[in-house]
């Protein structure tokens, strides 16, 4: 059985020590979902929410989250980012907005928080911006689909 790698021996929390690891390419995807009132979506894909345009705002906001997960997450290491995206796919009969985000370095660590915090903050911007017309909304299946890399090698949901 797998041990915790952020729990020393006596149960203190700690960080990983990936200085002897070698760098490898590192690549991870995560989605999530926001599901909201069919009105909210129309006035999202529309561009008549008042805050301005949710899909852009967005996909900055968790671009900017992905580089500084290291300072949101305790135990994360800091990570030179190749690349981080943010898309959008909407589903106008459910009423929802998928995201998901890949995140790309070649390092000692891997990127699935990054994928996941970059998911995470983009969500809920998606909910700040509309929270005026829909505070119903809900953030819901934030996961990792599939990494890349390391030791560990590929996984995928």
């Amino acid at each position: 059985m797998k041990k915790l790698t952020h729990i020393d021996k006596e149960g203190k929390a700690t960080m990983v020590d990936v200085g002897n690891k070698p760098a490898t390419r590192r690549e991870a995807v995560a989605r999530g979902t926001v599901f909201m009132r069919k009105e909210t979506l129309d006035l999202i894909t529309d561009s008549k929410i008042a805050k301005g345009n949710v899909f852009e705002t967005a996909r900055l906001a968790g671009i900017m989250a992905a580089k500084k997960t290291c300072e949101l997450i305790p135990l994360c290491h800091q990570l030179n980012l190749d690349k981080v995206s943010v898309d959008f796919t909407v589903d106008g009969k459910k009423h929802k907005v998928d995201i998901e985000a890949k995140a790309k370095c070649t390092g000692q660590t891997g990127v699935e928080m990054e994928a996941l915090t970059a998911v995470s903050a983009a969500a809920l911007t998606i909910y700040d911006m509309c929270k005026a017309v829909d505070k119903g909304m809900i953030i819901s299946d934030i996961m990792l689909m599939e990494k890349r890399g390391g030791k560990s090698g590929e996984w995928k949901r």
